[in-house]
């Protein structure tokens, strides 16, 4: 018999004979309590809640109260690392979820970057990967229609990617009822102006130079002009907006016959040797500039097409059907981008997304120049550039563009097949070692994410049936299937 038991002997009717083996414990007197202060006893710690009624507990029933779980789910949550700490918050849109975890991941670059403290330096975003990896559909749903759903967003597409003969996003702008503004090589499409002024108001007249400098060196095959060049052309540009003060808009051919021609008087101190170099180097970019216009008649020898506008929600820029080699494509996209931000500099308070499909043609070649010098001007207008690529190993290391890629903050790496191709984005976006060999092998659908400085995440994008059909980028190939 235990000593507590024993203590009970003799007290009522735990006296008699027959219950003395069912005598209850006896609490032990305070005083009894003292240990060593190492040791621990039960009685210190906590514990459930105890019966309460008098009768019961003096027979010994000192169950808990009510039959329940020995913890509750938020206490629980210790053995879950991944549910104390979610890689990301629920600001933002969902763009997928955390294979480790299976929590939801939510981000948004225009979100993060205007939240308080901010949690991304930069509202950039690069989208890498493999063809057939998944990203064009994740562009299209977490980069371009969810965001959508936000107070005062809205998008804009350069969409290079031929689906049954105009770009891939044609479709999905015609279902907020808007028509695609498509651009050809061959006179019937859109047209772009250099000089428009919304060029003008949106950077200035050295932002216009600036471009028309960008302009002949993609004509040229990204050669360089030299300082005579470059001063012949800013003195060729000065003189047309000067001529045309109060007419109507000067065009890319009014620009032409002032290639090479010197003003006397302001170039009064220059030796008759320098202004002889000076006229050649004029002759030499009016030769370049006459060649674009020759060869892509219809596209640059014009004023801005009425229909280039911003007004709707969501709007894209066919360049489906412009050719892949030539200059076609990157100019299109650099009198775009500065047209655009002339265009927003009217309409402030909205947040908008662009996107670059082939987005190596702005941040691969001299295009990057403009986004590089406007990048201030871009994130006081609200503009989260999107850069879609297939690998950044093309990119030149002394690029300005490499520049831009390290600036973006919200980075999506979807498979990279290639081993070089995958250590160049774990070098370049400072992913941990190992993760390289994962980037290699993720399935479709699958990427790697991170924002800020935010250790990376293994995503997984998931869309809505609604959203498949929309975002379905294999019609072609589908219906070639069914015929078989």
């Amino acid at each position: 018999m235990s000593e507590h038991k024993a203590e009970n002997k003799g007290k009522g009717i735990w006296a008699l004979p027959g219950l003395r083996a069912f005598a209850p414990p006896a609490e032990t007197p305070l005083e009894e309590r003292v240990t060593n202060a190492s040791e621990v006893v039960p009685w210190n710690l906590p514990g459930t809640q105890l019966r309460t009624k008098v009768s019961k507990a003096a027979r010994g029933f000192y169950a808990p109260a009510g039959v329940g779980a020995p913890t509750s789910t938020r206490q629980a949550e210790i053995l879950n690392t991944a549910l104390i700490g979610p890689p990301t918050g629920t600001k933002g849109v969902v763009i997928g979820r955390d294979v480790l975890s299976r929590t939801s991941i939510a981000h948004d670059p225009v979100t993060a970057y205007n939240s308080t403290p901010r949690e991304v330096s930069s509202p950039n975003t690069i989208v890498m990967g493999d063809v057939g990896s998944g990203k064009s559909s994740f562009v299209k749903t977490a980069c371009v229609l969810r965001p959508l759903l936000l107070h005062n967003r809205r998008a804009v597409i350069f969409d290079k990617k031929d689906q049954a003969g105009e770009g891939e996003y044609s479709n999905v702008v015609r279902r907020y009822g808007y028509e695609p503004i498509r651009f050809t090589a061959d006179g019937t499409g859109t047209r772009l102006n250099l000089m428009d002024p919304m060029i003008a108001r949106g950077t200035g007249v050295k932002g216009q130079s600036r471009l028309l400098n960008i302009i002949t060196r993609l004509g040229r095959g990204d050669q360089s002009l030299n300082e005579w060049e470059e001063e012949a052309l800013r003195a060729a540009l000065y003189d047309t907006v000067a001529q045309h003060e109060g007419g109507r808009t000067p065009v890319l051919a009014d620009v032409l016959p002032n290639l090479g021609v010197v003003d006397p008087h302001r170039y009064a101190s220059l030796s008759p040797e320098a202004r002889d170099k000076l006229h050649q180097a004029g002759l030499s970019v009016r030769w370049t500039l006459n060649g674009l216009l020759d060869e892509y008649a219809g596209l640059l020898d014009g004023e801005t097409s009425s229909e280039v506008d911003l007004t709707g929600k969501l709007t894209s820029f066919d360049i489906s059907q412009l050719p892949d080699d030539g200059p076609a494509v990157p100019v299109v996209m650099a009198i775009g981008n500065m047209w655009m931000l002339g265009r927003l500099r009217t309409e402030r308070g909205w947040a908008t997304t662009v996107v670059y499909e082939e987005g190596w043609h702005m941040i691969g070649g001299p295009s990057a120049q403009l986004i590089k010098s406007n990048q201030k001007l871009s994130r006081g207008l609200g503009i989260s550039n999107v850069f879609v690529m297939h690998k950044g190993t093309d990119i030149p290391r002394d690029s300005p563009g490499i520049t831009i890629i390290q600036e973006a903050q919200s980075i999506h790496v979807f498979r990279q097949g290639r081993p070089e191709d995958a250590q160049w984005c774990q070098e370049t976006f400072g992913f941990a070692p190992e993760t390289a060999q994962t980037i290699e092998k993720l399935r479709d659908g699958h990427y790697i994410f991170k924002y800020g400085s935010h250790p990376e995440t293994h995503v997984q994008h998931i869309r809505s049936q609604w959203e498949i059909d929309v975002t379905n980028t294999d019609e072609a190939l589908a219906a070639a299937a069914g015929r078989e």
